[in-house]
């Protein structure tokens, strides 16, 4: 069982940051992509940030020069730093993690509980 468990949202005004963490624990042959998407209400889930088992990032036009994914491999963990915060980021993010959990296994998506992130003065 695979399980993927974020934490770090919060409150927080305008222009402000917070970072974002997310943990993969279970049984775990291989970690290849994790990255994080959001949702905000009456919209559809949509990519913020990805990074792959080499690091390579990818970010959504809107946060690109605003947030930073990484990634610890030993850790199984992924983060997100978000700066300059806009109103419009609020939204649920959520963790999603490309995952192979055995080595006879297939390589599924698993997603995180989702966290809360409110930008609001």
């Amino acid at each position: 069982q695979v399980q993927l468990v974020e934490s770090g949202g919060g409150l927080v005004q305008p222009g402000g940051s917070l970072r974002l963490s997310c943990a993969a624990s279970g049984s775990i042959f291989g970690i290849y992509a994790m990255g994080w998407y959001r949702q905000a209400p009456g919209k559809q889930r949509g990519l913020v940030a990805g990074i792959n088992s080499g690091g390579r990032t990818k970010y959504a036009d809107s946060v690109k020069g605003r947030f930073i994914i990484s990634r610890d491999n030993a850790k199984n963990t992924v983060y997100l730093q978000m700066n300059s915060l806009r109103p419009e980021d609020t939204a649920v993010y959520y963790c999603n993690g490309r995952i192979r959990p055995t080595a006879w296994g297939t390589t599924d998506d698993y997603w995180g509980q989702g966290t809360q992130v409110t930008v609001s003065s």
